[in-house]
């Protein structure tokens, strides 16, 4: 199921100077970034970039299941794919190893809810289950991100929460599990510390929330 996506100002894909710019900011900040066409290329990309037998954590992201990589990643054998693994655990007697796989896997591979040319990424959730890999408890990340995500500041990303993301989120969470969504976490990465460990593939298309 994908929930259509509203024409608004957030969801024009930025142009190749702003792309460039957020290229340049985030890379400034320790990220390893790539300036790709379209989800097919970064299907590809994410491919060539986890070593087969790695433990693999996906985030809940529209741009993973609309590329293909959700299923890839969770579908195909070649890694140890942490998502079916929770699905299959009891919430009641296995949460502590629950926690332990979402937080702590060879890679995670996800997106964010927005990119900014200052080089910060921004990333919203209701669980926060992500986020933990995410800010570095992974290894290494992978964030596929579609040309319209990318914003002037802080500020602006911030707004695209809560005024563009949410309500998609909203819709597509009530759709198919019957609950709302909220944004319950935040996460605001500034920079990279640890060289080759996030990486950024930017997305000439849009794709995704």
């Amino acid at each position: 199921m994908t929930t259509p996506v509203p024409a608004t100002p957030f969801t024009r894909p930025a142009p190749a100077r702003q792309l460039e710019r957020a290229a340049a900011a985030l890379t400034a900040h320790g990220f390893t970034v790539e300036i790709l066409d379209d989800a097919a290329a970064a299907r590809a990309r994410v491919g060539e970039l986890i070593p087969a037998g790695a433990s693999v954590f996906t985030g809940a992201s529209e741009t993973l299941r609309l590329s293909g990589l959700d299923e890839d990643i969770n579908g195909s054998g070649r890694y140890e794919a942490v998502k079916p693994r929770i699905l299959a655990m009891d919430r009641a007697t296995q949460m502590d190893e629950i926690r332990r796989l979402c937080a702590g896997p060879d890679v995670v591979v996800g997106s964010v809810a927005a990119v900014t040319e200052t080089g910060s990424l921004v990333a919203a959730s209701g669980s926060g289950s992500q986020l933990p890999a995410y800010s570095g408890g992974a290894a290494r990340a992978i964030w596929i991100v579609g040309a319209q995500k990318v914003v002037p500041d802080l500020s602006t990303a911030l707004r695209r929460v809560e005024e563009h993301c949410l309500p998609l989120e909203n819709a597509r969470t009530q759709a198919v599990h019957g609950w709302p969504s909220a944004v319950n976490r935040v996460l605001i990465l500034n920079a990279e510390y640890q060289p080759g460990r996030g990486t950024v593939l930017l997305l000439r298309e849009t794709i995704g929330f």
